[in-house]
């Protein structure tokens, strides 16, 4: 949260020129991956550029999250290298909390995805052992 990143970001979702992009017109939502960041970022940190204090410091409510809802990563953390990363995903949109919803459930993400307002659901990687953190993806929800 207190991170300062040295490299630009770019979010635009990748256009396509075929027949199938014009049928989706209406919608011009998509999918914001940033592995690139993460990868940029890690890269930063083993190369002794930023402390671990600088890359692990996750609020404590997201680390809470991870422990009580998280789902187990299929691969380890970056920085302490245990097996101890969680996804996490939030909700944020209209008639939604401020702070947005931490989903626990497929059932409570289909409930969210049935619904007429679009959403963005974020899905964060948080570590409960050292507690590195990083926004993997912005998905569409929603919007129907």
């Amino acid at each position: 949260m207190g991170r300062v990143l040295r490299f630009v970001s770019t979010t635009l979702a990748p256009m396509t020129f075929s027949v199938g992009a014009l049928s989706r017109a209406s919608s011009s939502r998509g999918i914001i991956d940033h592995r690139l960041e993460r990868r940029a970022l890690i890269n930063e940190y083993r190369r002794g550029r930023l402390r671990q204090d600088q890359v692990c410091d996750a609020h404590p409510e997201l680390i809470r999250a991870a422990r009580n809802v998280g789902t187990v990563a299929s691969n380890p953390c970056p920085v302490c290298e245990e097996a101890e990363l969680r996804l996490v995903t939030y909700v944020f949109g209209a008639r939604l909390p401020p702070h947005g919803r931490c989903v626990s459930t497929a059932k409570e993400m289909a409930t969210l995805n049935r619904r007429r307002e679009e959403l963005s659901a974020y899905i964060v990687e948080a570590c409960v052992n050292c507690h590195w953190h990083h926004l993997l993806r912005v998905l569409p929800v929603g919007g129907r």
